[in-house]
Parts: C-alpha cells; structure tokens; sequence
C-alpha cells in the first residue's frame, strides 16, 4: 500500500462558474489559474503523484507551458491514473476535502465522486468528497480563494 496527500489553492477572480471535481458550478466569481482551476482534480493528483513518489502536478504539468492553458484537470486526473496503473496499482480509496465558504458543494458532491471514479477506474464508493468552512477565517473565510486537500491509499493491484 502507498498513502499519498495532496493540496491546492486558487485565488478567485473574474468569471462566473468555478470546476470542482470536474463539475462546473455556477458561481459569482472564477479563479485564476492556468489550466480550469479544478482544486478538487489537482489535489488529488497531488496526492496521486505523491504516493508514487513522482513529485507534484508541476513537474508533469508546468505552468510555464501553453499548452497547459485551459486545459480540462480531468486530462492531469487520467494522467495520474496511468501512472498509478503503470506502476501496478489501484486506488484504494481517496478522501477530498473542499475549503470554501462559497460556493455550496454539498449539491455538487455525489456528480464530483462519480466523475472521479470514473476517471480513476474505481467503485464509487471508493471516493469521498466533502466541504468544510473557515468560519470566515484566512483568505478562503473573505471569500478570496478556494482551496482543496486530499488524501489518497493506493493498493496493489
């Protein structure tokens, strides 16, 4: 077994939806990044890469290169999953915590885990995604940013 942990941060900006988990979601503001944005997607890559000791999203994915621009996170979820196949392993299970006040993710959560299943080769019921508050605390409680942490068991295969 190989345990992996993954975290990401965008700050909010101009735009009127945000992508979680590979679910866009209606919203006042988006975010600033180079690729959708996708916390929840980049997180768990994170903690992907990261169980199989390759590093982070950056090293596979740098920003510095255009063709990165726009991409859809699901194209970095894949990614991660071969690798993870590569390697003989499966996904054990995973555990996402979305950071924000806003937007709500509750409604959007069971779309965000069947799409992350799906994109994992997984059962659903392997996936958990969840949200939490800073009870107006730090850059995500002023409505600046959304962040996102996971935590993932890889198993042999």
């Amino acid at each position: 077994m190989r345990i992996g942990q993954g975290f990401d941060v965008h700050a909010f900006g101009e735009g009127g939806h945000v992508m979680l988990g590979g679910v866009r979601i209606p919203h006042d503001r988006g975010v600033e990044a180079h690729s959708d944005g996708d916390v929840v997607l980049h997180a768990l890559c994170d903690a992907i890469f990261g169980a199989l000791a390759l590093g982070d999203i950056g090293r596979h994915f740098p920003p510095s290169q255009e063709q990165w621009r726009d991409v859809d996170s699901r194209v970095f979820l894949r990614h991660a999953a071969g690798m993870m196949r590569d390697r003989g392993y499966a996904m054990g299970n995973a555990d996402v915590t979305v950071i924000c006040e806003r937007p709500k993710v509750g409604p959007h959560a069971q779309a965000m885990r069947e799409i992350i299943a799906r994109e994992l080769g997984c059962d659903v019921e392997c996936i958990s995604v969840k949200a939490t508050t800073t009870e107006k605390l730090g850059f995500t409680g002023r409505g600046e940013g959304i962040a996102a942490q996971a935590c993932v068991l890889l198993v042999v295969a």
